[in-house]
């Protein structure tokens, strides 16, 4: 297990160093793919998506939990992986499987009007507060800047207003509440990762609203 350990690290450090590739192809896939789900959600019939969405979620999580006790496959997982991963995913699951398996979480307990949007509240307000947050001088909570905090709200208020406008989700005014406290979590960093902690905890309260 030892050895094990230490392949894990040195792939990780391969990958984390100095030519290590610039955070924006982590945002874009993070959107883009994080976005193509509640999109799916939306338009495909709600028992096939299910299903597909729980076996890509299996399919994931199975994927992880052989890397980290194969030496091999990781090396090749990390290799692959590159410019999608943050130097703690050598050890740990990675956002984009926390994604998944929250997604399915949500999809499953709340149904397509609370999951489609709490889902898109992650997969665009989080890029815009982490671009938003990096940019703004000044006061850090946690790490994190409080003006990437109203960045999510804002985002994900668009988003509300939109999906209603649209015709896609029925109104609620728990969608807005929603919105805000998806950003809070966000802001606080709750374990283990906020694609899991956001969705579920955001999730449940609009749930409870009634939406």
């Amino acid at each position: 297990m030892q050895r094990l350990a230490e392949l894990v690290i040195f792939a990780g450090r391969r990958q984390t160093g100095p030519q290590a590739p610039p955070r924006i192809w982590r945002r874009l896939f993070h959107l883009i793919a994080g976005s193509s789900v509640p999109a799916a959600g939306i338009f495909a019939p709600e028992r096939e998506f299910l299903l597909v969405l729980t076996v890509l979620a299996t399919g994931a999580v199975v994927l992880e939990l052989s890397r980290f006790g194969i030496g091999p496959l990781n090396r090749v997982y990390l290799r692959s992986m590159a410019p999608l991963l943050k130097g703690e995913e050598v050890s740990r699951m990675t956002g984009a499987t926390h994604m998944l398996v929250a997604a399915a979480l949500v999809f499953w307990l709340f149904g397509r009007e609370v999951a489609v949007p709490v889902m898109f509240f992650l997969s665009l307000g989080d890029p815009v507060a982490a671009i938003v947050g990096s940019r703004l001088p000044g006061f850090r909570l946690a790490g994190k800047s409080p003006g990437g905090t109203l960045a999510f709200v804002v985002t994900g208020s668009a988003i509300a207003a939109l999906l209603v406008g649209s015709g896609a989700i029925g109104y609620h005014w728990g969608l807005w509440a929603g919105a805000v406290i998806a950003a809070a979590v966000e802001l606080a960093g709750i374990p283990p990762d906020d694609n899991l902690t956001v969705p579920l905890i955001a999730g449940a309260a609009m749930w409870g609203m009634g939406v």
